[in-house]
């Protein structure tokens, strides 16, 4: 959620973390602030509510001099967003400032105890008692800055990634993570460090970082090598990683937004995702991960799959896949349900952790208590290095590239390529799918790109049916079997960008509830393509006519039938039933995105959303 840019070095900070904290826009935020020790040795602190663009004009008329500083957006939890309560927070006597992402659970015992000891407190925040906690401990224990930082978070119960400045030591930026990402880039003399919630702020600088593990501190300090501690005071080794990110995927590349660009992405991003794992030429499928641990994966009595969100709508889709071509039981849980459920795992058990970000912190806490109870986890995820790809046994990177907009389009179509392709590569190894079957869905899925680009011809067609739809306070999605779950993510992509009231559901339960909702105001989109159950949504359609209700209706390229019922209609090309599901989500995420940009609204950062949800 929020983001956090660190940096100690040569440079001037202020441009590098200005720069990092834009790239970080994405993660969701309502107010923004920057500490820097100054070429002066003063500690300048300056903050504003709002965008990343309002703090940098609160500090261009101030001094924004200095070589070492740290940044932070924030996502509100502990306080309304303010002035008062943006970060970085200082401790009373001004000598200690810190910036922080997650929530101290235990902030209130905390409060107090610093309360009874004469600490005042200006803000809401959890943050401010977390940095008092470490001037606190600085001054009662007369040690250094890494130490007082270490001491303080051996009190704290909750999740935290921190970065912290001691204004009598200027050569020093200490950080720290527990449940909530974070990584610094270091260049081979050590004169400098790059510090962030994620890859993108500080790519352009280095290419070698260091995934910091959880309960682990960071000393970065200038002509010195990294230092990695543990709570209990125990040095470690720090492992460097070379993280290859690709910076244009970073720009909007000329569209008028992020999100549009990674929807058209998708056919590009889709062959990524497939290259060098799915061999049309010998009409096989094959992923290391699966092969690398075939007896564990062909031992599997059942898999579940743990998720939030779209990726939860994704891991439907798997559902149907792996039942389909593996001829296993699978169940598909909310992570932050799953994880606080009194659920049976059984070390025969394959647990399947989906994240676009590999940071959310329910799928996180999911994974680890899968782990304790002996199942295997295997983790689709996009972002290389994440803490999620770190803590699963093994698993298969998306490789759809960085994703800036918040609502996910390219993510959940590269998740369900990599559906497909786990179900195929392990239905094959099993032998529980045809080989007719999985040749004929190999050489499908190699030109379900090039179906993608010709369904993304028709932008302009959705973008005038969007406009008719403004005024609406309440959508309906309905579908069936594979499109069943795509009804979901259609209406969730409404209601994140919009903000219209959607709902996704399979179209026969209709009748048992929504169908009261239907009038001449209720628009309602169909899924009814060629595939599941054809038939039966036609007849639903009929019902939904004769109440009035105001259809448009994703089709097969060339059905006549179903474009005589509607009120408007979208072709996508024949493909098989398995693979309707990343044709038929193209014209939705278009439909959400025309309907907000025709509303005026903020697309890339709707309100109230975070990119990473790093907090319960």
């Amino acid at each position: 959620m929020c983001g956090i840019v660190g940096y100690i070095g040569k440079q001037e900070a202020y441009p590098i973390l200005i720069n990092g904290l834009r790239k970080l826009e994405y993660r969701g935020y309502d107010s923004a602030g920057c500490a820097l020790y100054s070429a002066s040795g003063q500690l300048n602190i300056y903050k504003a509510k709002g965008k990343v663009a309002d703090l940098d004009a609160v500090a261009q008329d101030k001094d924004i001099s200095g070589t070492m500083g740290i940044a932070h957006t924030r996502w509100a939890t502990h306080g309304a967003p303010s002035t008062i309560n943006a970060h970085p927070h200082c401790c009373g006597t001004g000598r200690v400032t810190l910036v922080h992402n997650g929530i101290i659970e235990n902030y209130a015992t905390l409060r107090e105890q610093l309360i009874q000891k004469g600490y005042e407190f200006q803000s809401e925040t959890d943050t401010e008692v977390l940095v008092q906690l470490v001037a606190y401990t600085l001054e009662k224990t007369g040690t250094d800055i890494v130490n007082a930082v270490r001491l303080a978070l051996n009190q704290v119960i909750g999740a935290y990634a921190i970065c912290v400045i001691d204004r009598e030591q200027p050569d020093i930026l200490v950080c720290a993570r527990k449940s909530s990402p974070m990584v610094i880039g270091v260049v081979p003399d050590n004169s400098e460090f790059f510090v962030a919630s994620d890859a993108s702020p500080i790519a352009q600088y280095t290419k070698d970082m260091v995934y910091i593990d959880d309960e682990q501190i960071a000393v970065c300090q200038r002509g010195s090598a990294l230092r990695l501690l543990s709570l209990q005071g125990k040095e470690m080794e720090a492992n460097v990683q070379q993280v290859d990110l690709d910076l244009s995927m970073l720009s909007k590349g000329g569209y008028p937004h992020f999100m549009l660009k990674e929807i058209f992405d998708q056919p590009q991003v889709l062959r990524d995702c497939m290259r060098g794992r799915l061999i049309a030429d010998e009409k096989r499928v094959t992923l290391s991960a699966v092969e690398e641990h075939r007896d564990v994966l062909l031992r599997a009595r059942r898999i579940v799959i743990v998720s939030c969100g779209t990726s939860w709508h994704a891991g439907l889709i798997g559902k149907q896949l792996i039942e389909k071509f593996c001829k296993i039981p699978v169940e598909v849980a909310y992570a932050s349900e799953y994880r606080y459920s009194d659920t049976v795992i059984e070390p025969t058990d394959v647990v399947m952790a989906i994240s676009q970000s590999g940071e959310t912190a329910d799928t996180m806490a999911a994974i680890e208590m899968a782990k304790e109870k002996g199942a295997f986890v295997y983790g689709i995820v996009n972002a290389v290095g994440s803490s999620i790809a770190r803590a699963s046994h093994a698993g298969t990177y998306i490789h759809v590239g960085p994703e800036i907009g918040v609502a996910s389009t390219k993510a959940f179509t590269g998740q369900v390529t990599v559906l497909v392709m786990f179900a195929l590569a392990l239905g094959h190894l099993k032998g529980t799918i045809s080989q007719s079957e999985y040749e004929d869905t190999i050489a499908e899925l190699e030109i379900i790109p090039d179906k993608i680009q010709k369904t993304l011809q028709q932008n302009a067609k959705i973008e005038s049916i969007a406009s008719y739809f403004t005024y609406a306070h309440n959508f309906l999605y309905l579908g069936r079997g594979f499109n069943y779950p795509v009804a979901l993510e259609g209406a969730l992509k409404l209601k994140e960008i919009s903000y219209i009231h959607a709902e996704g559901y399979p179209a026969a339960e209709m009748k048992h509830g929504p169908i009261a909702l239907i009038d001449s105001e209720m628009p309602v989109v169909f899924l009814a393509t060629h595939h599941q159950l054809y038939e039966k949504i036609l007849s639903n359609m009929q019902e939904v006519i004769s109440r009035k209700g105001r259809i448009t209706a994703v089709v097969t390229e060339g059905d006549e039938q179903v474009k005589h019922l509607v009120d408007n209609y979208i072709e996508v090309p024949p493909t098989l039933m398995t693979l309707a599901p990343l044709l038929s989500v193209i014209p939705l995420q278009l439909l959400s995105y025309h309907v907000a940009v025709a509303k005026g609204l903020d697309v890339d950062q709707p309100r109230n959303l975070a990119k990473s949800v790093t907090v319960e």
